[in-house]
């Protein structure tokens, strides 16, 4: 795997996207950014007051997740945690910067709940957890990127992703 490809770690509220994001920057030396500090305050607001966003209020977070994307690809490489839940915010963020991989983090929903309602000081309520699974499209088989299931520690998470990663074909773009 190349050291300048860009990994968009993706998946619904509550599966360790910016805990499995930042371990898997420092295994691999790249930057890491957290894909929720490139909302709008209105998106964090509407968000926090527990109602579901739209593909309007997603359109300009996605656009400045793919600057970030490109930019870094540009460089080093990097990670960044954010939802991309819908195949089309994936095509999206490849149209910005094409060599973009993604790690899906999925599992249980019961898990997932638990770990979202044991974090503090987030924005996004558990109530909003059905909208994320029913906005869910996973990762196809032809998008680039691996699908890695979150039970066991994050540890645990990002060793299966970096062994996944690893066994990718390396295309160039």
């Amino acid at each position: 795997m190349s050291t300048q490809r860009v990994i968009v770690v993706m998946g619904v509220a509550g599966t360790g996207k910016t805990t499995v994001g930042r371990l898997l920057a420092g295994a691999l030396g790249v930057p890491y950014a957290e894909g929720d500090a490139f909302h709008p305050a209105a998106n964090v607001a509407k968000m926090s007051a527990g109602t579901p966003l739209d593909d309007a209020d997603r359109g300009p977070w996605l656009d400045a997740i793919g600057e970030w994307i490109r930019n870094s690809g540009d460089l080093r490489g990097g990670v960044i945690a954010a939802s991309a839940l819908k195949r089309a915010y994936r095509d999206r963020l490849r149209a910005a910067a094409p060599g973009v991989l993604f790690v899906h983090l999925t599992g249980e929903r019961a898990l997932i709940e638990k770990r979202m309602a044991d974090r503090r000081g987030h924005f996004m309520p558990t109530t909003l957890l059905d909208s994320q699974f029913s906005t869910l499209e996973p990762l196809q088989e032809d998008e680039p990127g691996v699908v890695v299931d979150v039970s066991g520690s994050f540890e645990d998470v990002t060793e299966r992703a970096l062994a996944a990663l690893r066994g990718l074909p390396i295309h160039e773009n």
